[in-house]
């Protein structure tokens, strides 16, 4: 019979202590040791080369078990990492997988739901979990609507003239009309005629929407790595 040497890192005792309970359930589970930080965890796993590491990521710090998952997937990328947590933020989940976890488990999971998730990494054969399916289809989501916004606001810059493109650009870099007059040697009231022109094409009443927009899909960074 094959052992699985595993070790476990959360910085709540009574957390690792429910952990070692359920794991010592299973005669080929090899528990090196438990522990608190995600530096110490990474420390002893440079030794002991785990298969399986069972990682809180709110410990000394409130990400330190992703700081500790990337710096084990570095030096020891044959260990497998399962998030064990009571996070369920969609960010916090995909810096986690990011990292290279393989399995991302809420700590209320079931002694047999913990066991499984343990035995599916060491086989390769993690799941994609329904909650983490329903995170991964929200952000695909996102991310269409966001090409989607981008792809209409570059349409629309290609219709400004260069000189309603610079001013677009100052108006983004927090300039009022009276700097933007100034900076081009020109009177305000041209320079609100040409903002008028921006709103019109961008079909916005308010040069702060369009200034949002702009910010929000950082526009003109994409415009420079074009």
């Amino acid at each position: 019979m094959d052992h699985i040497k595993m070790l476990i890192a959360d910085d709540m005792e009574a957390h690792r202590r429910r952990l070692m309970r359920i794991l010592q359930t299973q005669d080929d589970f090899d528990i090196g040791g438990s522990f608190s930080t995600g530096e110490s965890t990474v420390e002893f796993a440079r030794s002991y080369k785990p298969d399986i590491i069972l990682m809180d990521i709110e410990m000394e710090t409130p990400l330190a078990g992703i700081e500790a998952a990337k710096v084990i997937h570095e030096t020891l990328p044959d260990t497998k990492i399962i998030v064990l947590t009571v996070h369920e933020d969609d960010n916090i989940v995909f810096a986690a997988f990011q990292t290279g976890i393989v399995d991302y488990v809420i700590k209320s999971a079931t002694p047999e739901e913990i066991i499984e998730a343990i035995r599916s990494a060491y086989h390769d054969d993690s799941p994609i979990r329904p909650i983490i399916a329903k995170k991964l289809r929200n952000e695909l989501v996102r991310i269409k609507k966001s090409e989607a916004r981008l792809m209409s606001a570059l349409n629309t810059i290609s219709t400004l003239t260069p000189s309603e493109l610079e001013i677009l650009k100052l108006l983004c870099q927090s300039n009022n009309r009276q700097q933007i007059a100034d900076m081009r040697s020109v009177e305000v009231e041209t320079i609100k005629k040409q903002i008028n022109g921006i709103l019109r094409k961008f079909n916005v009443q308010r040069t702060k929407e369009v200034v949002k927009l702009m910010n929000e899909l950082n526009i003109f960074e994409v415009i420079k790595s074009l």
